[in-house]
């Protein structure tokens, strides 16, 4: 690959990784502005000199998106590498070592603050939109970005199915849903129908203007609602995120298994297929997020106590 265009070897090495199933929308658009960054230095290959230039490049960029813009372009070096042993891969250890977020667990009160602040909003369609909206995400675990993707036509009310299409890892899942949950989805369409200007948007959820919600407003949004629940900042790295409905749900679905005396690792890859997880490895990451998770799962290493003979 030596002396091989950079954009001709990037172009190919995105074409790999979305055959394999990643989407790498992100990951794609940075990669390209690293490539172009690389060209006009007159570079020919990519050498960690310019790469840490290109990733230090973001005035007051927090570390978490120095560490992700670092992690791309490791790995486009890194296969590089592979036909071209010329190219240098940065060093990881250029940055410092990141703290670790703690996930902002949900009570079922804070979800329900969070129902009624967006049955508050000024506009109709929006305040049912974001009242469903956060109760699907909630009960379900699913990505948000799984969830505004979602067509009209994912939902299957008679068999009680909703499909997602596409997900991160590239795959389709079907969630079988509880009555109450098709029940509020039907009422949810029902005043959609009543209210949206675009009748025929395929969308299920949808702006007030009808089309399609989209992640920037849902975020900004829910930090409105997240204000109007009067949910906070635990500590500087416990934050309240929209994500956190996903850990919440996890975890709550863990310790219900426990208290259950269910065989939790029997049971794991079940909620790894729900979650959508292509390992169930990442479900495991969900086990430190609570104490009383962490403290459930002791007991059962704890070996039984011994009796009298």
């Amino acid at each position: 690959m030596s002396g091989r265009p950079l954009a001709a070897a990037l172009a190919e090495y995105l074409a790999v990784r979305r055959s394999l199933g990643f989407k790498l929308a992100r990951d794609g658009l940075l990669l390209e502005q690293f490539v172009s960054f690389c060209e006009q230095a007159g570079a020919c290959r990519v050498t960690s000199e310019l790469a840490l230039a290109w990733v230090s490049a973001p005035a007051k960029a927090s570390p978490g998106w120095l560490a992700m813009r670092l992690t791309i372009v490791r790995g486009f070096a890194s296969w590089l590498q592979a036909s071209d042993p010329a190219t240098e891969v940065p060093p990881l250890g250029w940055l410092p070592p990141r703290r670790r977020t703690a996930p902002y667990l949900y009570s079922a009160g804070d979800v329900a603050a969070l129902m009624a602040a967006a049955r508050r909003v000024r506009w109709p369609l929006s305040a049912a939109t974001y009242e469903t909206l956060i109760a699907l995400l909630a009960v379900t675990g699913m990505r948000i970005g799984e969830a505004i993707r979602l067509d009209r036509s994912d939902l299957s009310p008679g068999e009680g199915l909703l499909t997602i299409a596409g997900s991160k890892s590239g795959t389709s899942r079907q969630l079988l849903l509880h009555p109450s949950t098709i029940s509020a989805l039907g009422c949810y369409l029902r005043r959609r129908g009543e209210l949206s200007p675009v009748p025929g948007e395929p969308a299920l959820f949808v702006h007030p203007a009808g089309n399609r919600l989209n992640y920037p407003a849902v975020q900004q949004m829910f930090r409105v609602l997240l204000g109007r629940a009067g949910i906070r900042a635990r500590s500087e790295r416990c934050r309240p995120t929209i994500h956190g409905l996903r850990h919440s749900f996890a975890v709550s679905t863990l310790i219900r298994w426990y208290r259950e005396g269910a065989d939790v690792q029997a049971r794991l890859p079940q909620l790894s297929t729900w979650l959508g997880h292509a390992d169930p490895k990442w479900t495991y990451a969900y086990l430190w997020a609570s104490p009383e998770l962490l403290a459930l799962a002791a007991e059962r290493l704890e070996p039984p106590p011994r009796t009298r003979s």
